[in-house]
């Protein structure tokens, strides 16, 4: 008698159905909201589709993917989102430094409404100055035109 001739009744059959198939269902977040997203997303752009993919398997759902989204994109862009002062997330314990953080801060926006004025004085320069070449010229076609008398 060998020594795997033991009772089995009520066990699961452990078959291996092979590396690949073994666990395809356990992988990823199959939900029917995920998948019509995953489709739709294929259907609108393969890319998107193929994103979705890979947003499923990794477990992940599609509610999740605004702020998915909205952290990695602070992540790339360098958490500068236009806002000139500093958030709560960006304060230290040290009430000096974020008293210091808070004048830099300040000045650099200071210093960006400074080339923003400068900006927009300069394009009104450039349009007296163009009206005045315009006019100029316009003065010397003048003077130089022969007058016309029709009558």
């Amino acid at each position: 008698m060998s020594s795997s001739s033991g009772s089995t009744i009520g066990q699961p059959e452990n078959r291996s159905r092979g590396h690949c198939c073994g666990n395809w269902g356990k992988i990823g977040n199959w939900s029917g909201l995920n998948i019509v997203a995953m489709v739709l997303g294929f259907l609108i752009f393969w890319p998107i589709g193929l994103f979705m993919l890979y947003w499923i398997v990794k477990g992940r759902s599609v509610q999740e993917l605004p702020e998915g989204i909205r952290r990695q994109w602070s992540k790339v862009a360098g958490n500068c989102h236009g806002k000139d002062s500093f958030r709560q997330s960006d304060r230290s314990d040290n009430v000096v430094f974020n008293e210091f953080q808070q004048t830099q801060y300040d000045r650099i926006r200071e210093i960006k409404d400074e080339i923003k004025e400068r900006s927009r004085r300069f394009t009104e320069f450039r349009a007296d100055a163009k009206r005045r070449v315009d006019e100029k010229e316009f003065n010397q076609f003048m003077a130089e035109a022969p007058v016309r008398n029709d009558g």
